[in-house]
Protein backbone atom coordinates (compact mmCIF):
# COMPACT_ATOMS: atom_id res chain seq x y z
CA UNK A 1 0.00 0.00 0.00
CA UNK A 2 1.53 3.45 -0.65
CA UNK A 3 1.12 6.54 1.07
CA UNK A 4 1.66 9.59 0.66
CA UNK A 5 0.65 13.56 1.27
CA UNK A 6 -1.57 15.69 -0.47
CA UNK A 7 0.63 18.28 -2.03
CA UNK A 8 -2.48 20.59 -4.10
CA UNK A 9 -6.37 20.81 -4.45
CA UNK A 10 -7.83 21.98 -7.57
CA UNK A 11 -11.37 21.41 -7.59
CA UNK A 12 -11.92 17.45 -7.67
CA UNK A 13 -8.05 17.19 -9.08
CA UNK A 14 -5.80 16.49 -5.70
CA UNK A 15 -2.30 16.17 -6.32
CA UNK A 16 -0.07 13.79 -3.70
CA UNK A 17 3.64 12.95 -3.85
CA UNK A 18 5.63 9.90 -2.02
CA UNK A 19 3.26 7.44 -3.99
CA UNK A 20 5.85 5.79 -6.00
CA UNK A 21 4.71 2.34 -4.82
CA UNK A 22 0.84 3.03 -6.46
CA UNK A 23 -0.24 2.60 -9.92
CA UNK A 24 -2.16 4.16 -12.75
CA UNK A 25 -5.99 3.95 -12.29
CA UNK A 26 -5.76 3.18 -8.46
CA UNK A 27 -8.27 3.34 -5.76
CA UNK A 28 -7.21 5.72 -2.94
CA UNK A 29 -8.65 6.93 0.00
CA UNK A 30 -7.64 10.66 0.42
CA UNK A 31 -7.51 12.75 3.75
CA UNK A 32 -9.19 11.15 6.99
CA UNK A 33 -12.42 11.96 5.82
CA UNK A 34 -11.93 8.90 3.71
CA UNK A 35 -13.13 10.52 -0.17
CA UNK A 36 -12.79 8.31 -2.79
CA UNK A 37 -10.54 9.01 -5.64
CA UNK A 38 -8.89 7.37 -8.48
CA UNK A 39 -4.97 8.05 -9.76
CA UNK A 40 -5.06 9.45 -13.14
CA UNK A 41 -1.33 10.34 -14.25
CA UNK A 42 1.65 9.39 -12.51
CA UNK A 43 5.23 11.25 -12.62
CA UNK A 44 7.97 9.60 -10.89
CA UNK A 45 6.27 9.72 -6.92
CA UNK A 46 3.69 12.43 -7.78
CA UNK A 47 0.25 11.34 -8.44
CA UNK A 48 -2.56 13.08 -9.80
CA UNK A 49 -5.93 11.93 -8.54
CA UNK A 50 -9.66 12.50 -9.82
CA UNK A 51 -11.67 12.96 -6.17
CA UNK A 52 -14.96 11.26 -6.77
CA UNK A 53 -16.51 12.96 -3.91
CA UNK A 54 -16.74 17.39 -2.91
CA UNK A 55 -13.15 18.48 -2.44
CA UNK A 56 -14.17 21.32 0.04
CA UNK A 57 -11.72 21.76 2.98
CA UNK A 58 -9.23 19.28 2.12
CA UNK A 59 -5.44 20.89 2.14
CA UNK A 60 -1.62 20.16 1.56
CA UNK A 61 -0.56 17.82 3.97
CA UNK A 62 -3.35 15.36 4.54
CA UNK A 63 -2.72 12.16 3.77
CA UNK A 64 -3.29 9.50 0.65
CA UNK A 65 -3.67 6.35 1.02
CA UNK A 66 -3.82 3.86 -2.49
CA UNK A 67 -5.90 0.57 -1.86
CA UNK A 68 -3.61 -0.90 -4.37
CA UNK A 69 -6.62 -2.35 -7.14
CA UNK A 70 -8.28 -0.66 -9.39
CA UNK A 71 -11.69 1.08 -9.22
CA UNK A 72 -14.06 -1.99 -9.88
CA UNK A 73 -17.85 -2.92 -9.34
CA UNK A 74 -19.78 -5.91 -7.73
CA UNK A 75 -21.36 -7.90 -9.78
CA UNK A 76 -23.60 -10.54 -8.60
CA UNK A 77 -27.49 -11.10 -7.03
CA UNK A 78 -28.68 -7.40 -5.52
CA UNK A 79 -27.87 -6.09 -8.96
CA UNK A 80 -31.36 -5.61 -10.36
CA UNK A 81 -33.51 -2.97 -9.01
CA UNK A 82 -30.64 -1.17 -7.12
CA UNK A 83 -30.47 2.70 -7.55
CA UNK A 84 -26.42 3.11 -7.39
CA UNK A 85 -24.32 6.77 -7.36
CA UNK A 86 -21.67 6.91 -10.31
CA UNK A 87 -19.25 4.84 -8.08
CA UNK A 88 -21.95 1.70 -7.68
CA UNK A 89 -22.64 2.51 -3.56
CA UNK A 90 -26.49 1.82 -3.69
CA UNK A 91 -28.29 5.34 -2.85
CA UNK A 92 -30.71 3.73 -0.14
CA UNK A 93 -27.56 2.49 1.99
CA UNK A 94 -26.25 5.65 2.11
CA UNK A 95 -29.26 7.58 2.86
CA UNK A 96 -29.56 4.97 5.24
CA UNK A 97 -26.29 5.61 7.02
CA UNK A 98 -25.93 9.59 6.51
CA UNK A 99 -29.70 10.56 6.21
CA UNK A 100 -31.42 12.48 3.58
CA UNK A 101 -28.04 15.50 3.60
CA UNK A 102 -25.45 12.85 1.75
CA UNK A 103 -22.38 12.76 3.50
CA UNK A 104 -18.79 12.89 2.20
CA UNK A 105 -16.55 9.71 2.73
CA UNK A 106 -19.56 7.47 3.44
CA UNK A 107 -18.54 3.78 3.07
CA UNK A 108 -21.09 1.01 1.87
CA UNK A 109 -20.95 -2.53 0.08
CA UNK A 110 -22.36 -2.33 -3.28
CA UNK A 111 -24.29 -5.71 -2.49
CA UNK A 112 -26.43 -6.30 0.56
CA UNK A 113 -23.82 -8.84 2.51
CA UNK A 114 -26.83 -10.24 4.58
CA UNK A 115 -29.30 -10.91 2.66
CA UNK A 116 -30.14 -14.89 1.30
CA UNK A 117 -30.48 -16.07 -1.74
CA UNK A 118 -31.69 -19.25 -3.15
CA UNK A 119 -29.04 -20.90 -5.43
CA UNK A 120 -29.91 -23.80 -7.77
CA UNK A 121 -27.29 -25.48 -8.76
CA UNK A 122 -27.24 -26.63 -12.61
CA UNK A 123 -23.98 -28.63 -12.60
CA UNK A 124 -23.00 -31.65 -10.26
CA UNK A 125 -19.94 -32.32 -8.38
CA UNK A 126 -17.80 -34.26 -10.96
CA UNK A 127 -18.63 -31.94 -13.56
CA UNK A 128 -16.09 -30.15 -15.83
CA UNK A 129 -16.40 -26.08 -16.15
CA UNK A 130 -14.33 -23.77 -17.72
CA UNK A 131 -15.04 -19.79 -17.12
CA UNK A 132 -18.32 -18.60 -18.62
CA UNK A 133 -19.83 -21.58 -17.71
CA UNK A 134 -23.53 -21.29 -15.62
CA UNK A 135 -23.19 -23.08 -11.95
CA UNK A 136 -26.66 -22.26 -11.08
CA UNK A 137 -29.66 -19.59 -11.01
CA UNK A 138 -31.11 -17.26 -8.30
CA UNK A 139 -34.42 -16.18 -9.03
CA UNK A 140 -33.17 -12.44 -8.36
CA UNK A 141 -36.79 -11.20 -9.63
CA UNK A 142 -40.30 -12.10 -10.80
CA UNK A 143 -38.26 -11.52 -13.95
CA UNK A 144 -34.87 -11.85 -13.96
CA UNK A 145 -33.09 -15.32 -13.32
CA UNK A 146 -29.88 -14.49 -11.97
CA UNK A 147 -27.05 -16.84 -13.70
CA UNK A 148 -23.98 -17.70 -11.05
CA UNK A 149 -21.12 -18.34 -13.50
CA UNK A 150 -17.76 -19.40 -13.17
CA UNK A 151 -15.27 -16.75 -13.24
CA UNK A 152 -12.52 -15.41 -15.88
CA UNK A 153 -9.32 -17.34 -15.78
CA UNK A 154 -10.64 -20.18 -14.08
CA UNK A 155 -11.70 -24.04 -15.25
CA UNK A 156 -11.50 -27.65 -13.63
CA UNK A 157 -13.44 -30.26 -11.79
CA UNK A 158 -16.18 -29.59 -9.60
CA UNK A 159 -15.18 -31.09 -6.13
CA UNK A 160 -18.64 -29.36 -4.16
CA UNK A 161 -21.64 -27.61 -4.99
CA UNK A 162 -25.30 -27.50 -3.21
CA UNK A 163 -28.66 -26.02 -3.02
CA UNK A 164 -29.24 -23.67 -0.17
CA UNK A 165 -29.42 -20.31 0.76
CA UNK A 166 -27.07 -18.30 0.53
CA UNK A 167 -25.02 -14.64 0.76
CA UNK A 168 -23.30 -12.92 -2.34
CA UNK A 169 -20.15 -14.20 0.20
CA UNK A 170 -21.14 -17.52 1.10
CA UNK A 171 -19.20 -20.12 -0.78
CA UNK A 172 -21.49 -22.24 -3.42
CA UNK A 173 -19.19 -24.24 -5.37
CA UNK A 174 -15.34 -25.56 -5.36
CA UNK A 175 -13.45 -25.75 -8.44
CA UNK A 176 -10.33 -28.21 -8.46
CA UNK A 177 -7.90 -26.58 -10.71
CA UNK A 178 -4.28 -27.19 -12.06
CA UNK A 179 -3.36 -24.80 -9.10
CA UNK A 180 -5.44 -26.45 -6.77
CA UNK A 181 -8.81 -25.52 -4.54
CA UNK A 182 -10.68 -22.46 -5.94
CA UNK A 183 -13.74 -21.17 -3.94
CA UNK A 184 -16.40 -19.58 -5.63
CA UNK A 185 -18.64 -17.05 -4.23
CA UNK A 186 -22.27 -15.74 -5.75
CA UNK A 187 -20.32 -11.87 -6.18
CA UNK A 188 -17.17 -11.23 -8.90
CA UNK A 189 -15.31 -8.06 -8.76
CA UNK A 190 -14.63 -6.54 -12.41
CA UNK A 191 -12.48 -3.68 -12.94
CA UNK A 192 -14.24 -0.81 -14.89
CA UNK A 193 -12.02 0.25 -17.34
CA UNK A 194 -11.78 -3.68 -18.84
CA UNK A 195 -13.86 -4.84 -21.14
CA UNK A 196 -15.27 -8.41 -19.78
CA UNK A 197 -14.21 -11.39 -22.45
CA UNK A 198 -16.12 -13.13 -24.82
CA UNK A 199 -15.70 -15.73 -27.74
CA UNK A 200 -16.42 -13.64 -30.56
CA UNK A 201 -18.25 -10.82 -32.13
CA UNK A 202 -20.82 -11.64 -34.54
CA UNK A 203 -21.91 -9.50 -37.40
CA UNK A 204 -25.05 -6.99 -36.78
CA UNK A 205 -27.78 -8.33 -38.76
CA UNK A 206 -30.80 -8.58 -35.94
CA UNK A 207 -32.87 -5.46 -35.11
CA UNK A 208 -33.35 -4.74 -32.13
CA UNK A 209 -36.96 -4.16 -32.54
CA UNK A 210 -38.15 -1.13 -30.09
CA UNK A 211 -41.78 -0.61 -31.40
CA UNK A 212 -41.32 2.84 -32.38
CA UNK A 213 -42.02 3.30 -35.82
CA UNK A 214 -39.52 6.20 -37.13
CA UNK A 215 -36.84 3.68 -35.33
CA UNK A 216 -37.88 0.32 -36.82
CA UNK A 217 -38.52 1.55 -40.50
CA UNK A 218 -36.65 4.07 -40.96
CA UNK A 219 -33.21 4.32 -38.59
CA UNK A 220 -33.04 0.92 -37.25
CA UNK A 221 -30.77 -0.43 -34.62
CA UNK A 222 -29.11 -3.67 -34.65
CA UNK A 223 -29.25 -5.65 -31.39
CA UNK A 224 -25.85 -5.07 -30.17
CA UNK A 225 -25.31 -2.07 -32.24
CA UNK A 226 -24.77 2.10 -31.15
CA UNK A 227 -26.76 4.82 -31.39
CA UNK A 228 -26.43 8.52 -30.57
CA UNK A 229 -29.66 10.60 -29.64
CA UNK A 230 -28.38 14.44 -30.33
CA UNK A 231 -30.70 17.09 -29.70
CA UNK A 232 -31.10 20.83 -27.98
CA UNK A 233 -33.27 21.27 -24.91
CA UNK A 234 -36.66 20.11 -24.99
CA UNK A 235 -36.38 18.11 -27.77
CA UNK A 236 -37.39 14.53 -26.10
CA UNK A 237 -34.12 12.87 -25.69
CA UNK A 238 -35.69 11.84 -22.38
CA UNK A 239 -38.92 10.73 -23.67
CA UNK A 240 -37.03 8.52 -26.30
CA UNK A 241 -34.82 6.56 -24.48
CA UNK A 242 -37.65 5.95 -21.66
CA UNK A 243 -39.53 4.32 -24.57
CA UNK A 244 -36.48 2.70 -25.85
CA UNK A 245 -36.39 1.22 -21.90
CA UNK A 246 -39.66 0.37 -22.02
CA UNK A 247 -39.89 -1.15 -25.28
CA UNK A 248 -37.32 -2.36 -26.57
CA UNK A 249 -36.93 -6.11 -27.27
CA UNK A 250 -34.07 -6.25 -24.53
CA UNK A 251 -33.93 -8.38 -21.34
CA UNK A 252 -31.99 -5.80 -19.23
CA UNK A 253 -31.90 -2.22 -19.11
CA UNK A 254 -29.10 -0.20 -17.68
CA UNK A 255 -30.06 3.52 -17.47
CA UNK A 256 -27.13 6.08 -16.37
CA UNK A 257 -28.08 9.18 -15.43
CA UNK A 258 -24.86 11.06 -16.26
CA UNK A 259 -24.29 14.53 -15.23
CA UNK A 260 -28.03 15.16 -16.17
CA UNK A 261 -30.69 18.02 -13.92
CA UNK A 262 -31.80 16.18 -10.94
CA UNK A 263 -35.05 16.77 -11.84
CA UNK A 264 -34.61 14.59 -14.90
CA UNK A 265 -33.33 12.08 -12.68
CA UNK A 266 -35.93 12.00 -10.26
CA UNK A 267 -38.38 11.41 -12.78
CA UNK A 268 -36.60 8.96 -13.76
CA UNK A 269 -36.55 7.02 -10.17
CA UNK A 270 -40.58 8.01 -9.96
CA UNK A 271 -41.61 7.13 -13.26
CA UNK A 272 -39.72 3.37 -13.61
CA UNK A 273 -40.73 1.77 -10.57
CA UNK A 274 -44.39 2.77 -11.40
CA UNK A 275 -44.22 1.94 -14.98
CA UNK A 276 -45.57 -1.82 -15.91
CA UNK A 277 -42.94 -4.14 -18.19
CA UNK A 278 -45.40 -4.64 -21.12
CA UNK A 279 -43.88 -8.07 -21.90
CA UNK A 280 -44.15 -9.18 -17.83
CA UNK A 281 -47.01 -7.11 -16.01
CA UNK A 282 -44.32 -6.42 -13.46
CA UNK A 283 -43.18 -2.83 -12.68
CA UNK A 284 -40.03 -1.89 -15.21
CA UNK A 285 -37.46 -2.04 -12.17
CA UNK A 286 -37.79 -5.58 -11.89
CA UNK A 287 -35.63 -5.70 -14.92
CA UNK A 288 -33.35 -2.36 -14.42
CA UNK A 289 -30.51 -0.93 -13.11
CA UNK A 290 -29.98 2.85 -12.41
CA UNK A 291 -27.00 4.57 -12.14
CA UNK A 292 -27.72 8.53 -10.82
CA UNK A 293 -25.20 10.75 -11.27
CA UNK A 294 -26.63 14.13 -11.23
CA UNK A 295 -25.29 17.54 -12.10
CA UNK A 296 -25.15 18.47 -9.00
CA UNK A 297 -22.88 16.01 -7.88
CA UNK A 298 -18.99 15.95 -8.09
CA UNK A 299 -17.99 16.18 -11.73
CA UNK A 300 -15.48 13.78 -11.75
CA UNK A 301 -17.88 10.53 -10.96
CA UNK A 302 -19.25 10.96 -14.08
CA UNK A 303 -16.52 9.29 -16.16
CA UNK A 304 -16.84 6.79 -13.41
CA UNK A 305 -20.39 5.98 -13.72
CA UNK A 306 -20.30 5.61 -17.83
CA UNK A 307 -17.73 2.65 -16.98
CA UNK A 308 -19.65 1.49 -14.00
CA UNK A 309 -23.07 1.29 -15.79
CA UNK A 310 -20.93 -0.92 -19.39
CA UNK A 311 -19.50 -3.25 -16.81
CA UNK A 312 -22.85 -4.07 -15.29
CA UNK A 313 -24.52 -4.50 -18.61
CA UNK A 314 -21.42 -6.52 -19.59
CA UNK A 315 -21.79 -8.68 -17.08
CA UNK A 316 -25.65 -9.70 -17.95
CA UNK A 317 -24.73 -10.00 -21.51
CA UNK A 318 -22.41 -12.74 -20.39
CA UNK A 319 -24.91 -14.37 -18.98
CA UNK A 320 -26.70 -14.72 -22.59
CA UNK A 321 -29.15 -12.12 -22.00
CA UNK A 322 -30.16 -9.02 -24.14
CA UNK A 323 -29.18 -5.97 -22.76
CA UNK A 324 -29.86 -2.16 -23.72
CA UNK A 325 -27.82 0.43 -21.94
CA UNK A 326 -29.17 4.09 -22.32
CA UNK A 327 -26.40 6.82 -21.43
CA UNK A 328 -28.24 10.29 -20.35
CA UNK A 329 -25.74 11.90 -21.11
CA UNK A 330 -22.59 11.68 -23.05
CA UNK A 331 -21.74 15.31 -23.08
CA UNK A 332 -21.98 15.73 -19.68
CA UNK A 333 -19.03 13.06 -18.76
CA UNK A 334 -17.19 15.05 -22.23
CA UNK A 335 -17.52 18.02 -19.92
CA UNK A 336 -15.84 16.61 -16.94
CA UNK A 337 -13.07 15.11 -19.46
CA UNK A 338 -12.19 18.77 -19.98
CA UNK A 339 -12.40 19.78 -16.83
CA UNK A 340 -10.38 17.62 -15.47
CA UNK A 341 -7.93 17.69 -18.54
CA UNK A 342 -8.04 21.74 -17.90
CA UNK A 343 -6.99 21.24 -14.06
CA UNK A 344 -4.08 18.57 -15.06
CA UNK A 345 -2.89 21.40 -17.58
CA UNK A 346 -3.05 19.04 -20.51
CA UNK A 347 -3.04 20.86 -24.74
CA UNK A 348 -6.52 21.05 -25.16
CA UNK A 349 -7.90 20.16 -28.48
CA UNK A 350 -11.28 21.68 -29.99
CA UNK A 351 -13.35 23.90 -27.91
CA UNK A 352 -11.27 23.02 -24.66
CA UNK A 353 -11.85 19.31 -24.82
CA UNK A 354 -9.37 17.33 -24.20
CA UNK A 355 -7.23 15.57 -27.34
CA UNK A 356 -8.17 12.32 -26.80
CA UNK A 357 -12.20 12.79 -26.42
CA UNK A 358 -12.79 10.60 -29.53
CA UNK A 359 -10.92 7.67 -28.45
CA UNK A 360 -12.29 7.83 -25.15
CA UNK A 361 -15.93 7.40 -26.56
CA UNK A 362 -14.53 5.23 -28.87
CA UNK A 363 -13.59 2.91 -25.92
CA UNK A 364 -16.90 3.28 -24.12
CA UNK A 365 -18.83 2.40 -27.34
CA UNK A 366 -17.15 -0.05 -28.76
CA UNK A 367 -18.09 -2.29 -25.50
CA UNK A 368 -21.22 -2.68 -27.25
CA UNK A 369 -21.90 -5.84 -29.75
CA UNK A 370 -23.68 -9.30 -30.12
CA UNK A 371 -21.05 -11.86 -29.33
CA UNK A 372 -20.85 -15.42 -28.36
CA UNK A 373 -20.17 -15.23 -24.61
CA UNK A 374 -17.17 -17.26 -22.99
CA UNK A 375 -18.10 -20.96 -21.43
CA UNK A 376 -18.57 -24.34 -23.21
CA UNK A 377 -22.10 -24.02 -25.01
CA UNK A 378 -22.02 -21.58 -27.88
CA UNK A 379 -24.34 -18.83 -26.11
CA UNK A 380 -25.70 -15.97 -27.24
CA UNK A 381 -25.40 -12.25 -25.68
CA UNK A 382 -26.35 -8.74 -26.92
CA UNK A 383 -24.97 -5.20 -25.54
CA UNK A 384 -26.83 -2.24 -27.42
CA UNK A 385 -25.91 1.25 -26.31
CA UNK A 386 -27.99 4.26 -26.88
CA UNK A 387 -25.80 7.57 -25.99
CA UNK A 388 -28.12 10.64 -25.34
CA UNK A 389 -25.55 13.81 -26.54
CA UNK A 390 -26.74 17.46 -25.77
CA UNK A 391 -24.87 19.76 -27.74
CA UNK A 392 -25.04 22.95 -26.02
CA UNK A 393 -28.17 24.68 -28.32
CA UNK A 394 -28.41 21.90 -30.71
CA UNK A 395 -25.30 22.48 -32.38
CA UNK A 396 -24.27 19.12 -34.04
CA UNK A 397 -21.50 20.38 -34.80
CA UNK A 398 -19.30 20.87 -31.89
CA UNK A 399 -16.57 18.68 -30.75
CA UNK A 400 -18.65 16.08 -28.69
CA UNK A 401 -21.25 15.44 -31.23
CA UNK A 402 -18.98 15.27 -34.40
CA UNK A 403 -16.56 12.77 -32.04
CA UNK A 404 -19.63 10.55 -31.45
CA UNK A 405 -21.35 10.77 -34.62
CA UNK A 406 -17.73 9.54 -36.19
CA UNK A 407 -18.03 6.40 -33.73
CA UNK A 408 -21.92 5.04 -33.61
CA UNK A 409 -23.99 3.51 -36.81
CA UNK A 410 -27.10 5.23 -36.37
CA UNK A 411 -27.97 8.79 -36.20
CA UNK A 412 -31.46 9.57 -34.36
CA UNK A 413 -31.30 13.67 -34.66
CA UNK A 414 -33.48 15.46 -32.78
CA UNK A 415 -35.44 18.00 -34.31
CA UNK A 416 -36.54 21.81 -32.18
CA UNK A 417 -38.88 22.90 -34.76
CA UNK A 418 -40.62 19.32 -34.94
CA UNK A 419 -40.60 19.01 -31.00
CA UNK A 420 -42.55 22.68 -30.99
CA UNK A 421 -44.86 21.49 -33.78
CA UNK A 422 -45.81 18.78 -31.28
CA UNK A 423 -44.65 15.98 -33.55
CA UNK A 424 -43.01 13.33 -31.25
CA UNK A 425 -40.62 11.31 -31.29
CA UNK A 426 -39.20 14.31 -32.83
CA UNK A 427 -36.40 12.29 -35.13
CA UNK A 428 -35.78 14.45 -37.89
CA UNK A 429 -36.35 11.79 -41.00
CA UNK A 430 -33.90 14.22 -43.24
CA UNK A 431 -31.17 14.19 -41.31
CA UNK A 432 -30.85 10.88 -39.36
CA UNK A 433 -29.90 7.73 -40.77
CA UNK A 434 -28.77 4.23 -39.63
CA UNK A 435 -26.51 2.61 -41.28
CA UNK A 436 -27.41 -1.21 -39.79
CA UNK A 437 -30.59 -1.04 -42.70
CA UNK A 438 -28.19 -2.66 -45.15
CA UNK A 439 -27.40 -5.38 -42.84
CA UNK A 440 -30.84 -5.97 -41.46
CA UNK A 441 -32.62 -5.81 -44.89
CA UNK A 442 -33.02 -9.84 -45.37
CA UNK A 443 -34.02 -10.01 -41.59
CA UNK A 444 -36.76 -7.59 -42.45
CA UNK A 445 -37.59 -9.61 -45.59
CA UNK A 446 -37.82 -13.00 -44.17
CA UNK A 447 -38.89 -12.49 -40.14
CA UNK A 448 -41.84 -9.64 -41.45
CA UNK A 449 -42.89 -9.29 -45.24
CA UNK A 450 -40.59 -9.23 -48.52
CA UNK A 451 -41.83 -6.25 -49.52
CA UNK A 452 -40.62 -4.46 -46.38
CA UNK A 453 -37.77 -2.62 -48.27
CA UNK A 454 -39.48 -1.39 -50.77
CA UNK A 455 -42.01 0.04 -49.02
CA UNK A 456 -39.35 2.13 -46.34
CA UNK A 457 -37.88 3.10 -49.87
CA UNK A 458 -40.93 4.88 -51.18
CA UNK A 459 -41.73 6.30 -47.98
CA UNK A 460 -38.09 7.90 -47.48
CA UNK A 461 -38.74 8.66 -51.85
CA UNK A 462 -41.66 10.81 -50.69
CA UNK A 463 -40.14 12.88 -47.59
CA UNK A 464 -37.36 13.67 -49.88
CA UNK A 465 -39.35 14.68 -52.25
CA UNK A 466 -41.82 16.58 -49.65
CA UNK A 467 -38.92 18.23 -48.92
CA UNK A 468 -38.10 19.55 -52.18
CA UNK A 469 -41.73 20.68 -53.19
CA UNK A 470 -42.05 22.59 -50.10
CA UNK A 471 -39.38 25.20 -51.40
CA UNK A 472 -41.98 25.63 -54.27
CA UNK A 473 -44.59 26.32 -51.79
CA UNK A 474 -43.35 29.15 -50.00
CA UNK A 475 -42.13 30.62 -53.30
CA UNK A 476 -45.66 30.26 -55.57
CA UNK A 477 -47.67 28.64 -53.07
CA UNK A 478 -49.96 25.68 -53.13
CA UNK A 479 -51.98 26.57 -56.00
CA UNK A 480 -49.54 26.75 -58.25
CA UNK A 481 -48.42 23.07 -57.63
CA UNK A 482 -50.06 20.35 -60.27
CA UNK A 483 -51.76 17.99 -58.96
CA UNK A 484 -49.20 15.18 -59.23
CA UNK A 485 -47.16 17.22 -57.07
CA UNK A 486 -50.48 18.11 -54.73
CA UNK A 487 -50.99 14.39 -54.16
CA UNK A 488 -47.22 13.72 -53.35
CA UNK A 489 -47.31 15.91 -50.27
CA UNK A 490 -50.68 14.69 -49.25
CA UNK A 491 -49.31 11.31 -48.98
CA UNK A 492 -46.12 12.56 -47.29
CA UNK A 493 -48.04 14.66 -44.94
CA UNK A 494 -49.97 11.41 -44.16
CA UNK A 495 -46.73 9.82 -44.09
CA UNK A 496 -46.06 12.52 -41.34
CA UNK A 497 -49.04 12.32 -39.43
CA UNK A 498 -50.01 8.83 -39.30
CA UNK A 499 -47.03 6.80 -39.58
CA UNK A 500 -44.00 8.95 -38.36
CA UNK A 501 -45.76 10.76 -35.23
CA UNK A 502 -46.13 8.61 -31.81
CA UNK A 503 -47.85 9.23 -29.28
CA UNK A 504 -46.15 7.91 -26.21
CA UNK A 505 -49.03 8.35 -23.81
CA UNK A 506 -51.84 6.47 -25.89
CA UNK A 507 -52.18 2.46 -24.66
CA UNK A 508 -52.26 1.03 -28.43
CA UNK A 509 -50.36 3.88 -30.45
CA UNK A 510 -47.15 3.62 -27.36
CA UNK A 511 -46.03 0.24 -29.50
CA UNK A 512 -46.44 -0.68 -33.03
CA UNK A 513 -45.09 -4.38 -33.46
CA UNK A 514 -44.08 -4.75 -37.19
CA UNK A 515 -46.00 -6.45 -38.75
CA UNK A 516 -48.59 -3.55 -38.22
CA UNK A 517 -45.77 -0.97 -39.24
CA UNK A 518 -45.99 -2.58 -42.29
CA UNK A 519 -49.32 -2.88 -43.02
CA UNK A 520 -49.51 0.88 -42.19
CA UNK A 521 -47.12 1.53 -44.32
CA UNK A 522 -49.12 -0.57 -47.24
CA UNK A 523 -52.23 1.56 -46.36
CA UNK A 524 -50.11 4.83 -47.04
CA UNK A 525 -48.78 3.47 -50.40
CA UNK A 526 -51.48 1.92 -51.59
CA UNK A 527 -53.38 5.07 -51.15
CA UNK A 528 -50.73 6.84 -52.73
CA UNK A 529 -50.60 4.49 -56.01
CA UNK A 530 -54.22 3.95 -56.52
CA UNK A 531 -54.91 8.10 -56.07
CA UNK A 532 -52.05 8.73 -59.01
CA UNK A 533 -53.96 5.48 -61.18
CA UNK A 534 -57.25 7.47 -60.85
CA UNK A 535 -55.81 11.49 -61.32
CA UNK A 536 -54.33 9.56 -64.47
CA UNK A 537 -57.92 8.29 -65.29
CA UNK A 538 -58.99 11.85 -64.46
CA UNK A 539 -60.19 11.94 -61.69
CA UNK A 540 -60.43 15.36 -59.83
CA UNK A 541 -57.23 16.11 -57.09
CA UNK A 542 -59.99 18.07 -54.74
CA UNK A 543 -62.17 14.64 -54.53
CA UNK A 544 -59.33 12.19 -53.79
CA UNK A 545 -57.33 14.65 -51.40
CA UNK A 546 -60.84 14.34 -49.33
CA UNK A 547 -61.61 10.59 -49.40
CA UNK A 548 -63.49 8.91 -45.99
CA UNK A 549 -61.06 6.49 -46.01
CA UNK A 550 -57.78 9.04 -45.84
CA UNK A 551 -58.79 9.71 -42.28
CA UNK A 552 -59.78 5.63 -41.74
CA UNK A 553 -55.78 5.14 -42.77
CA UNK A 554 -54.88 7.96 -40.09
CA UNK A 555 -56.91 6.07 -37.55
CA UNK A 556 -55.40 2.68 -38.14
CA UNK A 557 -52.39 3.39 -35.30
CA UNK A 558 -55.35 3.69 -33.14
CA UNK A 559 -56.40 -0.18 -34.24
CA UNK A 560 -55.28 -3.13 -31.57
CA UNK A 561 -53.06 -5.16 -32.76
CA UNK A 562 -55.02 -8.79 -32.90
CA UNK A 563 -57.37 -6.74 -35.54
CA UNK A 564 -55.24 -4.55 -37.52
CA UNK A 565 -55.33 -7.46 -40.62
CA UNK A 566 -59.40 -7.01 -40.61
CA UNK A 567 -58.95 -3.48 -40.26
CA UNK A 568 -56.31 -3.01 -43.18
CA UNK A 569 -58.76 -4.98 -45.71
CA UNK A 570 -61.87 -2.96 -44.81
CA UNK A 571 -59.81 0.63 -45.36
CA UNK A 572 -58.49 -0.81 -48.93
CA UNK A 573 -62.29 -1.85 -49.65
CA UNK A 574 -63.31 1.40 -48.56
CA UNK A 575 -60.39 3.31 -50.59
CA UNK A 576 -60.96 1.47 -54.02
CA UNK A 577 -64.99 2.16 -53.58
CA UNK A 578 -64.65 5.74 -52.97
CA UNK A 579 -62.28 6.00 -55.89
CA UNK A 580 -64.40 4.36 -58.38
CA UNK A 581 -67.18 6.79 -56.73
CA UNK A 582 -64.58 9.79 -57.78
CA UNK A 583 -64.11 8.66 -61.25
CA UNK A 584 -67.86 7.76 -61.88
CA UNK A 585 -68.06 11.69 -60.72
CA UNK A 586 -65.37 12.91 -62.38
CA UNK A 587 -67.60 14.44 -65.86
CA UNK A 588 -70.66 15.89 -63.35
Amino acid sequence: MANGVITKVAGPLVIAEGMRDANMFDVVRVSDQNLIGEIIEMHEDRASIQVYEETSGLGPGEKVVSTGRPLSVELGPGLIGSIFDGIQRPLAKIMEVSGTNLQRGVEVKSLDRDKKWAFTPLKQIGDEVVSGDVLGTVQETVVVSHKIMVPDKISGKIVDIKKDFFSVEDVIAKVETEKGIVEITMMQNWPVRVGRPYKRKLSPDIPLVTGQRVIDTLFPIAKGGVAAVPGPFGSGKTVVQHQLAKWAAADIIVYIGCGERGNEMTDVLNEFPELKDPRTGASLMERTVLIANTSDMPVAAREASIYTGITIAEYFRDMGYTVALMADSTSRWAEALREMSGRLEEMPGEEGYPAYLGSRLAQFYERAGRVIVNGSEETEGALSVIGAVSPPGGDISEPVAQATLRIVKVFWGLDSSLAYKRHFPAINWLTSYSLYADSLENWFKQEVNSEWNTLRGRLMALLQEEAELEEIVKLVGMDALSAPDRLKLEAARSIREDYLHQNAFHETDTYTSLSKQYYMMSAIIKFYDKSVAALNEGADIEAIVSLAARERIGRIKYTAEENIEQEYKATMAQLENELEEALKNKDN
